[in-house]
């Protein structure tokens, strides 16, 4: 119930603060989880992994939204879905650099054996896993790209 506190508190920070774009993202956030919570039919927690995965699909969501509104030349419309997505961003984990995921991904190569992109799948799946929630899959399909045409 780690995040679900969390987001609590910052619900009630950014009405004492009168934030109206925290709280529409933390709203979002509070009604994603209880969604969540809800669609197994038992109120259940969610694990670490399903919070992480849950709040990186708002922020990609928002991110998606504001990149439409800006091929539209609509600033006023994606600035807000960008704030929010920096609001939600801050309950997520600390990304890694460009340099520690290609470590990983190097690492995951050589322990698989993988020779060539015919094993990209493969190497995909075991990264993703092992980087989850610290990494996006973007990132990651373009570091194993390189690596494994090299």
């Amino acid at each position: 119930m780690g995040l679900q506190q969390d987001i609590m508190t910052a619900l009630k920070t950014a009405m004492k603060a009168k934030d109206q774009t925290a709280l529409a993202a933390l709203r979002a956030v509070k009604s994603e989880i209880l969604l969540a919570q809800t669609q197994s039919g038992a109120k259940q927690e969610l694990s670490e992994e399903e919070e992480v995965k849950l709040l990186q699909k708002l922020v990609k969501q928002r991110k998606d939204s504001a990149a439409i509104y800006l091929e539209q030349d609509r600033k006023d419309l994606a600035l807000p879905e960008i704030d929010q997505a920096e609001v939600i961003s801050q309950f997520l984990p600390e990304p890694l650099s460009e340099d520690e995921i290609e470590k990983v991904v190097v690492m995951t190569i050589e322990s698989i054996g993988a020779t060539g992109m015919k094993d990209m799948g493969k190497v995909m799946g075991i990264v993703s896993k092992e980087l989850a929630g610290q990494a996006d899959g973007k990132t990651i399909s373009t570091i194993v790209k390189a690596k494994l045409s090299n």
